[in-house]
């Protein structure tokens, strides 16, 4: 099993939609006995949260935001937790909004302060 996540911020590596989360969101992710919660904000994002669960490199979670046009969105991701090849953890992520219409893939990485 990779290394906690508790305490780390990450980003994704590439840009998502307009209105989504991008390479200015930050998420501050939180780890306890196989379960997970993180915040984030940045970019298109004013305030987001996700909550899920830890299954050895498999996270499972629910995520909500807030964007900076006042609307709010919500769904469903399903997440393997795996390495750079400098060590830093790296999430290869499968997401669904329940809000609305789309899904796709992204990868998180973590960012060294």
């Amino acid at each position: 099993m990779a290394r906690s996540l508790d305490g780390l911020v990450l980003s994704p590596v590439a840009d998502q939609a307009p209105g989504q989360v991008g390479t200015r969101t930050r998420f501050t992710y939180h780890e306890r006995d196989g379960r997970i919660w993180a915040e984030y904000e940045g970019g298109d994002v004013v305030r987001g949260h996700l909550v899920g669960t830890r299954s050895a490199d498999t996270l499972d979670f629910r995520y909500v935001q807030l964007k900076q046009d006042g609307t709010t969105s919500s769904g469903h991701c399903l997440s393997t937790v795996g390495a750079c090849p400098d060590g830093r953890v790296r999430l290869d992520e499968r997401w669904e909004w329940e809000s609305q219409e789309g899904s796709g893939t992204s990868v998180v990485e973590e960012l060294i302060s």
